[in-house]
């Protein structure tokens, strides 16, 4: 661990499988699909996904083909979530990857393929019960179904939807997509066409949905819950502990007169004399712009207002509490403990959007260090 980087990640390994445990615990005797896509929300796949296995994962989703084939090398399922062009078919039937499909059309190019390459290949029905984004309209799915089911060369082994407000305990928009899903489900099995796994629970869902992960559900899909962070709406009802701190240093520390202007934009003029201090983080490293003038960071326990506007490399900070800080000195800008933590829920709120927009936007050059 290189102790003089300038901003860098932590992540606790140990409470990253705590967090799946409970969320296990939680949804018994369903099974976790650990979902990874976008470089496991910018976290760092591998590392991610090697602890994930160890703490019981059923298997692991992504969003599209190099995602899945990254993956594939820890000998797990993976499964995309999204949709195939048809010319990543050819790969994701050589590797065993679990594709979706939506349409028989799809579902004909696949059959097409695994019987070229002599394999059978594994897919998951992709149904649209209400998201308006993928899948096969629920009131057409048991035609498509009923036909692609009988394709060579294919295991149709799972079937799936998606929610577009289960964060939201208020609205029946969810109960009416699970009964939608139960209804498409139950004419299939009239017609002798069952599945090994059936899910359409997200993480809002666990939360908010029990009759997401009850029968005939026996799978579950969790992303951002992993980490302990949440949608803001929901509620929380497993225990989960934030496992991300963003970390960087005090790089200078200056007395500046009353009058002095901080920042691009002129957007905050010191009214006294005030001990300022420079972070080497900017939003180039996944600090909102929205904490200028607004935010704060940890710096030896005390909070330090962000004062004027975040820029690419460097924000400003008052020193005021902190007096005695030196250069050099380690900054949490997200991480802490007690009543003073700075979460990436509290930083999704300040940036006006959400957790997963958050954990998706530290920077390229901000250094992934795994704990425990």
């Amino acid at each position: 661990m290189n102790d003089g980087g300038r901003v860098w990640l932590e992540i606790d390994m140990g409470l990253l499988k705590d967090n799946f445990r409970k969320i296990q615990a939680a949804v018994k005797p369903c099974s976790v699909l650990a979902v990874l896509k976008a470089n496991a929300y910018g976290l760092g796949v591998l590392p991610i996904a090697t602890a994930l296995r160890e703490a019981g994962a059923a298997g692991f989703g992504v969003a599209e083909l190099n995602e899945a084939l990254s993956l594939t090398r820890l000998g797990m399922p993976v499964q995309i979530l999204g949709s195939m062009i048809p010319s990543e078919i050819p790969a994701a039937v050589e590797h065993g990857v679990i594709m979706p499909v939506g349409d028989l059309a799809i579902a004909e190019m696949i059959s097409r393929e695994a019987l070229k390459q002599n394999r059978v290949a594994e897919c998951h029905f992709i149904i649209d019960t209400g998201m308006g984004r993928l899948g096969a309209l629920v009131a057409e799915a048991f035609t498509m179904i009923s036909a692609a089911v009988k394709l060579p060369g294919l295991k149709c082994s799972g079937i799936y939807s998606h929610f577009p407000v289960a964060n939201r305990q208020d609205l029946d928009y969810t109960l009416r997509q699970i009964e939608r899903f139960r209804e498409l489900l139950g004419q299939l099995s009239a017609a002798g066409i069952d599945f090994e796994c059936v899910h359409i629970a997200n993480s809002d869902a666990i939360n908010n949905f029990p009759a997401s992960f009850s029968r005939p559900f026996n799978r579950v899909r969790t992303g951002i819950n992993l980490y302990g962070a949440f949608d803001p709406e929901g509620q929380r009802a497993m225990n989960l502990t934030p496992v991300l701190s963003l970390k960087t240093r005090l790089v200078a520390k200056r007395m500046l007169p009353a009058g002095s202007n901080i920042g691009y934009g002129c957007t905050y003029t010191l009214q006294e004399d005030m001990l300022v201090g420079t972070i080497a983080a900017g939003y180039a490293d996944g600090l909102p712009l929205n904490l200028s003038n607004r935010g704060y960071v940890l710096i030896h326990g005390c909070l330090c207002p962000v004062i004027g506007r975040i820029s690419m490399d460097y924000s400003t900070v008052a020193l005021t509490n902190v007096p005695g800080a030196m250069i050099g000195d380690e900054v949490i800008c997200i991480g802490g403990d007690g009543a003073r933590a700075i979460t990436v829920d509290t930083m999704a709120q300040i940036k006006g959007t959400h957790a997963y927009d958050v954990c998706c936007s530290f920077g390229s050059r901000v250094e992934r260090r795994y704990i425990n």
